[in-house]
């Protein structure tokens, strides 16, 4: 898959590790690292596979999407694999949906059915997992009970119509956020666009204009965003998208306006501050907590970023580009382009898919 623009990393269309290992650093992180500690959750640094099995013992294959349920338990959207898999909270591994390295688009239960590059995850207050399907170009449902079903998009056929079900159309969809009435929220990446899903699979695009990119703010077909990634949603119907192409963190309100919170568009870096004071480096997923707070996925920095409500941004582990899978305190911990985290209500417990690294990373 081709490089849309050369500094678009969403790691979705990457099977290996970016160039932009070798550019050197040019800005230099702040001193404010809030005190954590990363442990490794489940599998083998840069040992990939499909392993089902406890801890080490479990192999992962570019996992992407992660999603926390209530009771600890972790699902992983395993992309190479094209698998969703489920992590207990004693760290034991097993394959949820999908057959590992067997690609299709079936619907069906557990290993009947089929996925194609699963991105991104989302679950509900029932315990529903909804899918972000990439390279199906599709949005899919799994039960509790490990029932697959497609709600939306056509198998395969990248477009950016609207409509309901099958009849609507998404280019690379990415992340993913469920509101309590079950509406789903998507990033539509490359058409630069976010969309929504009904529960009954209708499709409508919500902000920013299909084809056209760019870092504007503002409401209505002013708006502009750039390769949006990753996607969250607060308790008061705030949207919170990662404009990966424009290194910033963008929000939509529900009155459909649309901000800049965090970064400065088309301006990379890895400075900790306020609002356009902060810089990242191709971000791309994004999880919020029940108090508000947001944790970030700084791909091409390898690093875990904190945003409060306001807009300060602090590193909470890893180390500017400096590459590795070291566990131990936020400053001596090393993470190699992660792309999902996914975090407990109460902040407490935030899970990373440290995706190059092929390990599922917990900074507590």
């Amino acid at each position: 898959m081709k490089c849309i623009a050369s500094r678009y990393v969403v790691a979705l269309l990457l099977l290996a590790a970016p160039a932009f290992a070798q550019r050197p650093a040019t800005e230099v992180l702040t001193s404010r690292v809030l005190p954590a500690t990363v442990t490794t959750v489940a599998g083998m640094a840069k040992q990939e596979g499909s392993t089902d099995g406890a801890g080490a013992a479990a192999r992962f294959n570019r996992p992407m999407g992660i999603a926390l349920a209530p009771d600890g338990t972790v699902y992983v959207a395993d992309a190479n694999n094209h698998t969703i898999r489920r992590i207990t909270p004693t760290g034991v591994v097993s394959t949820f949906a999908g057959q590992a390295g067997v690609k299709g688009s079936l619907d069906g239960t557990g290993a009947a059915a089929r996925f194609n590059t699963p991105a991104g995850l989302a679950l509900d207050a029932q315990g529903t997992l909804y899918v972000t399907d990439g390279r199906n170009q599709t949005i899919r449902q799994v039960t509790p009970a490990g029932v697959v079903t497609t709600l939306a998009g056509q198998v395969g056929q990248k477009g950016s119509a609207d409509g309901p079900g099958a009849a609507a159309q998404f280019n690379f969809p990415h992340g993913i956020a469920v509101a309590a009435s079950g509406l789903l929220y998507v990033t539509d990446t490359e058409n630069h666009v976010v969309r929504t899903v009904s529960a009954t699979g209708e499709v409508n695009t919500l902000a920013g204009v299909v084809g056209k990119k760019g870092a504007v703010d503002g409401a209505g077909p002013t708006v502009r965003f750039f390769h949006p990634s990753g996607i969250a949603l607060d308790a008061r119907g705030t949207l919170y998208v990662v404009d990966n192409g424009s290194h910033t963190i963008r929000t939509i309100h529900p009155t459909g306006e649309v901000r800049t919170l965090a970064g400065l568009a088309s301006k990379h870096g890895a400075t900790d501050g306020q609002g356009p004071v902060a810089r990242f480096d191709n971000p791309n997923s994004i999880a919020i907590d029940a108090q508000g707070v947001l944790y970030l996925a700084d791909y091409i920095n390898s690093t875990v970023r904190r945003i409060t409500p306001t807009g300060e941004v602090t590193t909470l582990a890893g180390h500017t580009r400096s590459w590795g899978h070291q566990d131990g305190p936020a400053r001596e911990a090393r993470f190699e382009f992660p792309f999902g985290v996914a975090v407990s209500a109460d902040g407490s417990i935030v899970y990373v898919a440290d995706t190059q690294n092929q390990l599922i990373r917990r900074i507590q």
